[in-house]
């Protein structure tokens, strides 16, 4: 046996030349694997955790929205009044209807209808040539520039889609051009809610986002 031997090898490695044996046993690719298992499992609590943590710091206010709106959230087309703007009664807006398609009686039938609730019809007849056949929306509603946040929006409240339009009249009378889309006004009972609405909005809480 050879000096260079390793004392208990017993002769079965023998050390020649400038060759040593490899004395570390081979690393087991099991503990590896079961290492990285591990590291991926606390990575994993540690996120978890940290959700739990914003949760409970912003009092968990995702469990109070309901189907991904906001509950002070208003749908689309909901009516809001115009701060520091006295909205007319709708007896108090003179109203000419007018209309741009070319179905016959429409205008009358509006008319009619907007009398019922309360409004003050001047004139129901064919719409003037600028707008005949040229409005697509449901209705066109036209007025002085002031008119845009007083009689306007309460005329609207009577008919969602209708767009709304200023020109350069002086006079009090705004006008009601009934388009290609229009089927028929609201129902009375949803455009009494709307004008409820447009006179006593409910008030947002400032900051919150929809």
């Amino acid at each position: 046996m050879s000096m260079l031997t390793p004392p208990g090898m017993g002769g079965k490695y023998r050390i020649t030349g400038n060759a040593y044996p490899r004395m570390r046993r081979p690393r087991s690719r099991r503990r590896i694997i079961l290492l990285v298992v591990a590291s991926v499992a606390a990575l994993g609590l540690i996120g978890w955790g940290t959700m739990q943590l914003i949760d409970v710091f912003t009092g968990g206010e995702k469990k109070a929205v309901a189907g991904g709106k906001h509950p002070d959230c208003k749908p689309a087309g909901t009516p809001a009044a115009v701060p520091g703007k006295k909205l007319p009664k709708p007896s108090a807006i003179k109203v000419n209807v007018y209309n741009a398609t070319a179905r016959s009686g429409l205008a009358k039938q509006v008319a009619d209808e907007l009398k019922k609730r309360g409004f003050t019809v001047v004139q129901s007849t064919n719409a003037p040539k600028e707008y005949d056949k040229k409005v697509k929306a449901a209705a066109l509603l036209v007025g002085a520039p002031k008119s845009l946040d007083t009689q306007l929006p309460v005329l609207g409240t009577q008919l969602k889609g209708a767009e709304k339009k200023a020109d350069a009249r002086a006079g009090q009378d705004v006008d009601l051009i009934i388009g290609d889309a229009f089927k028929s006004l609201d129902a009375k009972k949803d455009a009494d809610t709307a004008l409820a609405t447009l006179a006593k909005p409910a008030p947002a809480p400032s900051g919150d986002k929809c």
